[in-house]
């Protein structure tokens, strides 16, 4: 009994030692990027000026919306008529890619673009689900087809999800910036279903961090700024360059586009801008919103293909940027952080789990516990205050886009990002070896839902 306690606690030892290690070097990595927020909202206006000019009485630009569908036919209808409705005014048309196999899809948009010319239904070339940006590409065949006939062409493209609710300001933000830059993106301020306030919840706080703070830092260091996919502008002038290199604007043998696309920009000297407005003085931001997924197995599925496209195949697509680039480096390699972070979490649970059962051992044998060496509990306790901050710094930027009713649970929220994190490492995993065995690409997406009430929908505070 007493050989067996002592390997236990020799095991368990161990897995403390290293999991106590690496989360501290990734909690100072995440210090440091706090660090530097403080810094910019103390002196942005001058680290990063394009952000804080008016953005208002821009030039009217035409644009391409691109809404790629597959299986969206209970949200699609409600979708256009909510971006048809906020967008009254200005010059775009609205390009909706579906699929020859999708035939609800294809009539929910259909007996819309009878009744309104904006909106343009398109039927991609091969059966669904083939990749996001396979459907991209037909979007962006039958735009180009368009602009020939009519003699006229879009100065950008504007990238949605079927399920996205669009803000009335958001074209005339694009038409602002999109003058000096390749590409513009919006935040995206998820919604919280309702009866789902940890899974569908805990976006609100990611997204918080993300695109409240961390693409804010990235900016400021000059460093590449990755697209989201839906709330971002991109220079038709730009995307026919990446289509001359390779044949095709969107790399359809990539899982995640958009991130990709985002750096890609960079490397090609097109500059990118994370815009950060008001609507209105002291009013919540300009900014995309939509439902994400409110349950459990959802959320991994979406998380596992994020995770697999940036995390593991976007390390070998994308590589790293010219090795003085420090700054890209650097957030290149936190993008890539999950395959290492990952496995170091569920270390860390296997050995909270041991350390437990030791106490418990020893308390119920009587045999005292080893003490553990001065150098580690220091750890163990620089590892708690950063943990705080961590809780701390998460509660305040929620807080302080959402209110302080979402802001309060931050803090739970955090334990299910980690748990919804740990199933979705598994499943990136199993289908990066996929990949490399020459598996096909599919849109791994997720059933989606649209708000009822669009007033409802949006936040008091974003």
């Amino acid at each position: 009994m007493l050989m067996t306690l002592s390997i236990v606690d020799a095991i368990t030892g161990e897995l403390i030692l290293f999991a106590a290690v690496f989360i501290a070097l990734g909690g100072v990595d995440d210090f440091l990027v706090d660090l530097l927020f403080v810094y910019y909202c103390c002196a942005g206006h001058r680290l990063s000026p394009k952000c804080s000019e008016n953005w208002g009485g821009g030039a009217a630009s035409r644009f391409a919306i691109f809404v790629p569908a597959w299986d969206e036919s209970s949200v699609i209808r409600p979708m256009l008529r909510a971006m048809l409705a906020r967008w009254t005014d200005g010059s775009y048309r609205i390009y909706v890619g579906t699929y020859p196999n999708d035939p609800a899809t294809i009539a929910a948009v259909a007996s819309l673009a009878l009744d309104d010319a904006r909106v343009r239904l398109v039927v991609g070339p091969r059966p669904g689900p083939t990749t996001k940006a396979d459907c991209l590409n037909a979007l962006w065949a039958a735009m180009e087809r368009d602009a020939a006939a009519e003699g006229e062409g879009f100065a950008a493209i504007v990238l949605h999800d079927a399920e996205d609710i669009v803000h009335p300001q958001e074209l005339s933000v694009y038409a602002r910036w999109i003058k000096t830059h390749g590409a513009v993106q919006l935040p995206v301020a998820p919604l919280c279903q309702p009866g789902s306030r940890l899974v569908s919840g805990h976006y609100v706080d990611e997204f918080a961090q993300s695109h409240g703070a961390t693409l804010l830092v990235r900016q400021m260091l000059g460093a590449s700024l990755p697209l989201a996919g839906v709330g971002c502008a991109i220079r038709c002038e730009v995307l026919r360059r990446i289509a001359d290199a390779r044949g095709v604007p969107f790399d359809a043998n990539s899982l995640t586009e958009d991130y990709e696309l985002g750096l890609s920009l960079r490397a090609m000297g097109a500059r990118t801008a994370f815009v950060r407005v008001p609507e209105a003085p002291g009013g919540a931001a300009v900014a995309v919103r939509a439902y994400f997924p409110a349950t459990v197995q959802a959320a991994v599925r979406q998380k596992a293909r994020w995770m697999a496209g940036i995390a593991l195949a976007g390390w070998d697509r994308t590589g790293w940027s010219r090795f003085w680039d420090l700054g890209d480096h650097w957030m290149r390699m936190r993008d890539r952080r999950a395959a290492l972070s990952m496995p170091v979490l569920a270390i860390a649970y296997v050995a909270l789990l041991g350390w437990s059962l030791s106490l418990l051992s020893h308390w119920m044998t009587g045999v005292p516990s080893p003490a553990q060496d001065a150098w580690l509990q220091a750890l163990l306790a620089f590892n708690l205050l950063l943990l705080v901050w961590r809780w701390a710094m998460r509660t305040v930027l929620v807080t302080r886009l959402h209110g302080w009713r979402e802001g309060r649970w931050a803090g739970p929220r955090m334990v299910v990002a980690n748990y919804i994190a740990l199933l979705a490492a598994r499943r990136a995993l199993w289908t990066y070896v996929g990949l490399l065995a020459g598996g096909p690409l599919r849109w791994d997406k997720t059933a989606h839902q649209f708000p009822g009430s669009l007033f409802d929908a949006t936040p008091a505070a974003a």
